[in-house]
């Protein structure tokens, strides 16, 4: 069997030498290079053609995780890429997956649960830690939360980074008033913070 093709892409060098470890022990695998930035793995893919890109969400400086695995996939060839990170919230999920990942999977995972998602990614079929899969799941079971048109007034002054006080004046309601809607907001965002709000948001495709 010809070996998968890895391009290893994480701003931490120690981490970096763990997974070429871990994956140099797997005959049908090979690591054609590692990247420490999203724009040293967009000029390694050019030149080294990997099977899949293995690729962290955050890092660092320049562009992120996303962002690469977008414009690797806009590549000719694309690679296919395997998110794998620490991060799990549905917001990081929703936009890996739409910027064209294969998988995503979670630092977390046992090594041959990585081997394996790494062939699914060569052959371009999805691959997903359980607790994301679950997460998926769950949030396309659920319906989308309806906000009355006032709550999405506040909502949208929130995705601004304004303050209460500000909201207020914009919208010509007292700061009790707008805490009321923010509190509601939040039940049925099933947030407690305003990043969490806004986060959730977005994703749900809730602001203007």
């Amino acid at each position: 069997m010809t070996p998968i093709r890895i391009l290893v892409c994480d701003d931490h060098a120690v981490v970096r030498a763990g997974l070429l470890a871990l994956l140099g022990s797997a005959p049908d695998i090979e690591v054609v290079g590692e990247a420490g930035s999203g724009e040293e793995a967009l000029a390694l893919a050019r030149r080294l053609r990997p099977d899949v890109v293995l690729m962290d969400l955050q890092l660092g400086e320049g562009i992120d995780g996303v962002e690469t695995t977008r414009r690797l996939r806009a590549e000719t060839p694309a690679p296919h890429v395997l998110v794998l990170t620490t991060y799990d919230t549905d917001a990081d999920v929703t936009r890996a997956i739409e910027a064209g990942a294969t998988g995503y999977l979670l630092k977390a995972e046992r090594p041959e649960d990585l081997f394996t998602a790494l062939h699914a990614a060569a052959q371009g079929r999805p691959s997903l830690s359980a607790p994301v899969a679950g997460r998926v799941l769950s949030r396309l079971r659920s319906p989308r939360p309806t906000l009355t048109p006032r709550e999405r007034d506040i909502l949208t002054q929130l995705s601004r980074g304004l303050p209460n006080r500000d909201i207020a004046r914009a919208l010509f309601i007292s700061e009790t008033t707008v805490k009321t809607h923010l509190r509601r907001i939040y039940d049925k965002l099933g947030v407690d913070t305003r990043s969490g709000a806004v986060s959730v948001a977005k994703e749900q495709r809730l602001l203007p």
